[in-house]
């Protein structure tokens, strides 16, 4: 049950926007809303605030977010907890004031805008109430879900809880985990103010444009970022401190938008991390069973990143409850499981997915000598509802071996206690190479199949791009494939095969064939401004020339929306021929044309 209660003073949205920009459009371009979620004794969970004030959620969402900001039981999460989630967005909400495509076309595939979902960044606090009195406990029993225990709903009654929850389209872990470290505990102390101050300085940050360094001022602190351009080399260094602005106080300057600390994430299974790549890789479905919502949601998180650069184009996870909207759809035992990778905290899980394909059940982290404890591969049969030592339950078989140089030299650096974030550096960068060894034969494949640019002419439409064939693609591999630049032996060709059958090469192939179509249109608008379009006029007819307009108008228009990367002065060259042509015509004709021409600007 969940409750929505307003959304105190905050400024509403300005019906008019006179200057031609609306209340909260910066703000948009960062982030949806901000929520707080309490705990009501006699509503469950409760939505209390939503900033910016005219933000529509549906009932739907709002469930969504009331639900998934929460553990699914409280008690050992006493203090601070910060977790990440990602829900449905519902079917005809109104569209982002923030201009998406644009920044779409930049971003690398990885950090680009949610089409359909949307993440909550969480920042959970539950401390101790001694003003509750455990008089309560008949009267809010029906309140929790099965898995609760008594000593569970005593420390319940006992408590106060709370979530600051950052809603967005944009995948920037990083970026908003450290937002709410700075904000939640000054709001959980001043409440509404607070937040509303914070809420009108992210107002005036500047909008997120890959391959830029931003400054975004906070509660008297500047964090400094850099947005990743997908024309960034993969891998490529940190951000770093300009001297564009002498801002007082020295900004803190965030290494990454969005990446985790993937050593903390994989340290229980770093043996069978090559198992985990082709999983992902293959978007096979994937139970992770964690001991908390923030082990859950890094490792689906870590998981579906270890693929980057490629875009993982299933459905994911990060906290899955069984108040998700998408519960039923996700449990039904009457057909295979979907491509998604689950992220799941409650015990009664164990049960509901016996019979998927991998469960990986986790634990706390303990260590086994110098080496953390690793998890065992085990049958599924082996996966029992009252056994909760952890375990990979799975019948799946790597196509390639495992790298067992990266294992030594993660041990080494265990060893010789060499940093996190070291660690994660080596791990991301084996991870990149792998996907990179993979990817490279596909790309250089695909780009056989663009039209040479000199078939490209003014007078004809753009030729098509060829269509791909396994079996061609295939035949290459022998001198063009992983072998050249990855040590890894084993079943390259097998795991291509299966990848063709996955949602990661049907998103790959449409992206690239996307860019492609583009890139030809892109040419082709080049070609027609190089032409002598004037001389090809003088024995036309109008019919022809009428036609001809509209034609050409259209190509305009088309590469303006979709912001169409063709060199300067190209478009402007268009449209100056366009109207030059017009104003050739009778005077009846230019009068129709030109005000087709406006209404269509």
């Amino acid at each position: 049950m969940n409750s929505f209660h307003g959304s105190g003073s905050l400024r509403q949205e300005e019906a008019d926007c006179g200057d031609g920009r609306c209340t909260w459009a910066r703000f948009s371009s960062w982030l949806e809303c901000v929520c707080v979620v309490t705990f009501d004794l006699e509503l469950g969970q409760a939505l209390e605030l939503v900033f910016p004030q005219d933000v529509k959620l549906t009932e739907k969402e709002k469930t969504s977010i009331c639900y998934l900001s929460f553990p699914d039981s409280y008690s050992g999460c006493i203090g601070d907890t910060q977790f990440s989630f990602r829900f449905r967005q519902s079917v005809g909400r109104r569209a982002s004031r923030f201009r998406e495509d644009v920044y779409n076309r930049d971003a690398p595939p990885t950090l680009q805008t949610e089409v359909s979902h949307f993440f909550g960044y969480v920042y959970f606090r539950q401390v101790k109430d001694v003003s509750v009195k455990r008089g309560y406990f008949q009267k809010v029993s029906y309140l929790f879900t099965p898995d609760y225990t008594c000593s569970h709903l005593i420390n319940h009654v006992m408590s106060v809880f709370q979530s600051l929850v950052l809603v967005s389209k944009l995948p920037y872990t990083h970026l908003f985990h450290s937002l709410l470290q700075i904000v939640a505990p000054e709001f959980f102390e001043k409440l509404e103010p607070c937040l509303e101050a914070v809420c009108n300085g992210i107002d005036q940050w500047p909008s997120p444009a890959p391959g830029l360094t931003l400054n975004l001022p906070v509660m008297g602190m500047v964090l400094q970022v850099r947005i990743p351009s997908k024309t960034d080399k993969p891998g490529g260094s940190p951000v770093r401190q300009t001297a564009q602005e002498n801002l007082l106080p020295a900004p803190t300057v965030l290494p990454t938008l969005h990446e985790l600390d993937l050593f903390r994430c994989f340290q229980s299974v770093l043996i069978h991390l090559q198992m985990f790549w082709e999983l992902m890789l293959l978007g096979e479905p994937v139970v992770v069973m964690a001991p908390s919502p923030t082990v859950s949601s890094e490792t689906v998180l870590a998981l579906v990143s270890s693929i980057s650069p490629l875009k993982f184009c299933c459905d994911f996870r990060p906290y899955f409850t069984v108040h998700d909207s998408e519960f039923r759809e996700y449990t039904t035992r009457t057909q295979a499981p979907p491509n998604v990778v689950l992220g799941v905290t409650n015990p009664f899980f164990i049960k509901t997915f016996q019979n998927w394909p991998h469960v990986v059940r986790l634990g706390e982290v303990k260590m086994a000598g110098d080496l953390p404890k690793q998890v065992k591969v085990k049958k599924l049969s082996k996966l029992k509802t009252l056994d909760t030592k952890p375990g990979i339950f799975t019948a799946f078989k790597t196509f390639l071996h495992k790298d067992k140089i990266l294992l030594k030299r993660l041990l080494k650096g265990i060893q010789r206690k060499r940093p996190s974030e070291v660690q994660s550096a080596i791990l991301r960068r084996h991870l990149l190479e792998l996907t990179q060894s993979f990817i490279i034969p596909l790309e250089r494949y695909m780009a056989s199949l663009m039209p040479l640019q000199r078939s490209v002419t003014a007078w004809k439409t753009p030729p098509q791009i060829r269509p791909f064939s396994q079996d061609d693609f295939m035949s290459t591999l022998d001198h063009t494939g992983p072998q050249l630049t990855s040590v890894l032996k084993g079943d390259w060709m097998g795991l291509y095969r299966k990848f063709f059958r996955s949602p990661n090469f049907d998103g790959w192939y449409r992206h690239r064939h996307k860019e492609m179509t583009q890139k030809l249109e892109s040419l082709h608008l080049e070609v027609i401004c190089d032409a002598d379009l004037m001389s090809w006029t003088k024995d036309k007819s109008e019919v022809e020339i009428v036609d001809l307009i509209l034609k050409l108008r259209e190509k305009l228009i088309k590469a303006r929306r979709q912001q169409l990367q063709v060199k300067d002065g190209v478009l402007d060259k268009l449209d100056a021929f366009i109207k030059s042509i017009i104003s050739s015509l009778p005077g009846g004709l230019q009068t129709v044309l030109s005000t087709q021409c406006t209404l269509n600007t």
